[in-house]
């Protein structure tokens, strides 16, 4: 349990039950963050196949409080040619990406994101993962401020349908 969390948030892997609620999260994020301006997702992305694919390639997570869900997010070896680009810090060290991290807007303001983050982080360390990279859009300030928070350096950055992306990366 992360320090500033009133609720127990208990992490798993998804299940295929899970894929209409993440579907319903992710939409509900999805207005939250249009109503801010932030214009970072839509209907093209991320979409139902992108989880049902993470999901068949076993990489797509839920963290639930109380038997809600409160965040998804996707970790693997996978990303875009963009990410070629990036001025990465730590060549060397076998690294993971984090994808599609989304907390629930009934869940925002509680720490959902950093406890999550934390726990991404400790689950990589125990399977000697060196480093861990994200893109975060660089019109979503509270992203990019949480990402520099606990420790995320820009690395560069990718150009994508939406906008512009900071390329991070974090050594583990």
């Amino acid at each position: 349990m992360c320090e500033r969390m009133e609720s127990n948030l208990e992490f798993r892997r998804a299940r295929q039950t899970d894929i209409d609620g993440i579907c319903a999260l992710v939409a509900s994020a999805i207005i939250h963050m249009q109503e801010q301006k932030i214009f970072q997702w839509d209907e093209k992305y991320p979409t139902r196949v992108d989880f049902l694919d993470d999901l068949r390639e076993n990489t797509l997570f839920v963290g639930t409080i109380e038997g809600k869900l409160a965040v998804t997010f996707t970790v693997n070896q996978t990303c875009d040619p963009e990410y070629d680009d990036g001025d990465w810090q730590y060549p060397d060290e076998e690294y993971r990406i984090i994808h599609r991290l989304c907390v629930n807007p009934a869940f925002q303001g509680r720490g959902v994101a950093g406890c999550t983050l934390r726990h991404i982080e400790e689950e990589l360390r125990r399977q000697g993962i060196g480093a861990v990279r994200l893109d975060s859009f660089t019109k979503n300030p509270t992203a990019v401020a949480l990402y520099t928070k606990n420790g995320y350096e820009r690395t560069g950055f990718a150009d994508w349908r939406m906008g512009r992306f900071w390329l991070m990366e974090k050594r583990l």
